[in-house]
């Protein structure tokens, strides 16, 4: 990158003294780079002779363009910000790898982005991060990214990176929606207190999926004292019709509410052909589902792409390992179902939001909930495998279990009270 900017530099130089030499006025706009993958963005007309920074980035993906949940978060973070740096002066060319299995043919793809002559590589699930290290080291040029990781910030290769979001706050708030929801169901003589049950789809039996669930139940606790949840693990990132069984299985056993912690959107297909209710991730499900699908939250990735993607650009530093949420916009709310949502409903929103992004309100408020009848007021933060997080310290303190403060990626694996677990997945 090095040798790249002083070529810019240079050039940049050339130009200038050529300009100076003419009697023409005015300067060029450097022609706009289409993005892989089909997408074309215009490049602002800067209106000085600045010249243009250009990044060739990879994107390896476990889904593709078809997919509607994951996969296309991923795709619309690519999409805005681009969109963004081009405003910038940065023009993007994204070199895309779809459908990549989390074993060895990503280690193929990390390898092909590589040779192709990326500049920063991206990989955009859990598994990939083993096979992307083994390619990491052989090209210490070229930077690479795994997204909802944790090994990169803490090895020895300077040219590896985690990316994670704070989205356990965006379950608490989809929690706090489908809370109302079941109060309303109560108060309006639908249910009686102890029919308030989630049934919720898990992908695998590990801190971040247990964060999130967690997060989101105390978000309708909140709100509805009586309400219970019942977990499904189905022992995959993505299967659609698994997650179909898992929301049926639980709408059988009494859900009336449903929400996923899973990649695709068969969960609340399955909950509005049973007539309850739905929360969502990575999408808006209320096209899908418009008489089940509540609201829904998301990583907004775009936050992320633009900060790496720029520092690339400009032959800077960026963090090992970074994490935000509602502070910096890279948790957001998807659309809200005013149709069927509780009344009052986005006024509380707004409410909880406001709390959750100043600080006033802690996602795991050790008041707020119970570990077999007591409170919790020790636990170190342990990664996926067990083990201690590096320079881990005592994660409960001040009243609250704090998340995500020793790494991005969460290591909240606590059983709480109020929720069962109907089997395991790892």
């Amino acid at each position: 990158m090095k040798t790249k900017l002083l070529s810019l530099l240079l050039s940049a130089a050339l130009l200038l003294a050529l300009a100076a030499c003419s009697d023409t006025s005015g300067g060029d706009t450097a022609t706009p780079t289409p993005a892989a993958g089909g997408t074309n963005t215009e490049a602002p007309q800067t209106g000085d002779d600045t010249e243009r920074k250009s990044v060739k980035v990879g994107l390896i993906c476990i889904g593709d363009e078809n997919d509607q949940g994951y996969t296309y978060n991923f795709i619309r973070g690519r999409d805005a910000a681009t969109e963004a740096l081009a405003a910038k002066g940065i023009d993007v060319e994204w070199v895309m790898e779809w459908n990549v299995g989390e074993n060895s043919t990503c280690e193929d793809a990390n390898r092909n982005l590589a040779e192709e002559g990326c500049d920063l590589i991206i990989n955009n699930s859990f598994g990939f991060e083993t096979y992307m290290l083994r390619v990491a080291e052989e090209y210490p040029e070229i930077e690479f990214i795994a997204c909802t990781n944790q090994a990169s910030w803490g090895d020895d290769l300077p040219n590896t990176h985690n990316a994670f979001a704070n989205i356990y706050e965006g379950r608490y708030l989809a929690g706090v929606v489908a809370g109302m929801k079941l109060q309303e169901m109560i108060e309006s003589g639908e249910i009686a207190e102890e029919e308030a049950v989630i049934g919720y789809v898990g992908a695998y039996s590990f801190a971040e999926v247990i964060s999130g669930f967690t997060a989101y139940y105390l978000g309708a606790k909140s709100v509805c004292p009586s309400v219970t949840m019942m977990v499904q693990f189905v022992g995959s990132w993505s299967d659609a019709t698994a997650e179909a069984n898992a929301a049926q299985a639980l709408a059988d056993q009494g859900a009336v509410m449903i929400s996923q912690h899973s990649d695709n959107t068969t969960p609340a297909t399955v909950a509005q052909t049973n007539g309850v209710f739905h929360t969502g991730y990575n999408n808006d499900m209320i096209s899908i589902a418009p008489e089940a699908s509540l609201i829904g939250t998301r990583i907004d990735w775009s936050v992320y792409f633009e900060y790496a993607i720029e520092a690339v650009a400009n032959g800077e530093e960026f963090d090992q390992d970074w994490c935000h949420g509602m502070d910096e916009g890279a948790v957001v709310m998807t659309a809200l179902n005013e149709d069927i949502a509780a009344a009052g409903t986005a006024e509380k929103l707004a409410e909880v939001q406001a709390a959750l992004s100043s600080g006033d309100l802690q996602v795991f408020d050790t008041s707020t909930f119970t570990v077999d009848g007591q409170e919790l007021t020790t636990c170190l933060a342990l990664d996926t495998d067990g083990d201690y997080v590096a320079d881990s310290e005592e994660a409960v303190f001040d009243g609250a279990f704090h998340e995500s403060l020793f790494q991005s990626a969460p290591y909240f694996a606590v059983r709480i009270d109020g929720i069962q677990w109907l089997n395991e997945a790892y």
